[in-house]
């Protein structure tokens, strides 16, 4: 019986070897690209349309428009202004009230002058000076009505006047004591509130004049310039259509079975048709329902198809005008393994 070589039965052995090394890493390679293909999220979606309908809150007619459509504007620059004379008038109107209720309001607060107390005294002494000459006639007339010198008539006259004299006295001293305690608190209350209302109708007229000048919001550019100089706007109608600049947002949809790999603040990267720059952002909100309402009872299948809204925010530092709003993105999430999702991470 022939012995088998040594040397090239070990040969064969390294080649087997070297062959199940080989296929080993060819199908940890496999898994490895299989698996990093199962785990990336990719998703669609557009930049966000951004526009604010710019009006004056007054009506009025037009006397300046400083912008046209495609100039870019910057936060507090003035769009276009109203004529604003009609507005300053009633200003002035509201102002002059505003001085009539704090005089009202002034005078019933320190009350009646020093004069008009000296006069109430002295109306005092003088009713009591009569009360007195009306109470001596009132005796004398009764004393001679007994010797037959004055008759009952007279007497009966005295006593009235003695009985008018005295009430006389009594309205002086409440005159008198109302002169020095000045107006009731009612009165002052009342007061204080015209004053209120007079101040603030005068600042709804210092508001109106304000808005007869239309400012931007934020930063943006001049899409639409619908009025001109010289017309005739009602209260909210549009002057301008303004397309804001910052923050730019990209509206993408996720699926139910990717819902748990992202969440808030999840890392982005968005790359549009158009160019090859890929803008950084993160994920700002997702939306707490499906947009598409399903069936009463739905199957396996149609539960997969449900769909929810985010809202992705782009790094102001990499957001250039070459991020239109309305443009295609594509969005690459830097999302956790779908193997790695727990029950409750939604």
């Amino acid at each position: 019986m022939t012995t088998p070589n040594l040397p090239t039965r070990k040969a064969r052995w390294a080649v087997i070897i070297v062959a199940l090394l080989a296929l080993g890493g060819a199908l940890a390679f496999w898994f490895t690209r299989g698996h990093d293909n199962q785990d990336a999220l990719r998703l669609y979606g557009n930049v966000d349309i951004r526009e604010v309908q710019l009006a004056f809150r007054q009506p009025g007619r037009i006397t300046q428009m400083a912008f046209d459509e495609g100039d870019a504007v910057t936060a507090g620059a003035r769009l276009a202004t109203l004529d604003a004379q009609p507005y300053r008038d009633a200003l002035a109107a509201a102002q002059a009230q505003v001085q009539v209720a704090q005089a009202e309001l002034g005078k019933l607060r320190r009350g009646l002058r020093p004069q008009e107390i000296i006069q109430a005294r002295e109306a005092l002494r003088q009713a009591q000076a009569q009360a007195l000459d009306a109470e001596r006639n009132f005796q004398r007339q009764s004393s001679l009505l007994a010797s037959g010198a004055s008759s009952q008539r007279t007497v009966d006259a005295a006593r009235t006047a003695r009985d008018q004299a005295a009430a006389g006295v009594e309205s002086a001293k409440a005159a008198l004591s109302q002169a020095s305690e000045g107006f009731r608190k009612e009165d002052i209350a009342a007061a204080e509130a015209r004053f209120a209302a007079a101040q603030a109708a005068a600042a709804q007229a210092a508001t109106a004049l304000a808005d007869t000048e239309l400012t931007v919001p934020s930063n943006g550019t001049i899409i639409a310039r619908v009025r001109e100089p010289g017309s005739m706007v009602a209260s909210q109608s549009t002057v301008y259509s303004l397309s804001l600049d910052k923050p730019v947002y990209v509206r993408a949809y996720v699926g139910e079975r990717d819902l748990g790999r992202i969440a808030p603040g999840t890392a982005v990267h968005v790359k549009s048709d158009s160019g090859e720059k890929v803008y950084r952002g993160q994920i700002g909100f997702i939306s707490p329902r499906a947009e598409f309402t399903p069936k009463t009872v739905e199957t396996t299948d149609l539960r997969t198809d449900l769909v929810y809204r985010l809202r992705i925010v782009i790094d102001e530092a990499d957001s250039d005008a070459a991020l239109r709003q309305g443009m295609p993105v594509t969005i690459a999430v830097d999302a956790k393994p779908a193997s790695s999702t727990r029950v409750g991470e939604r």
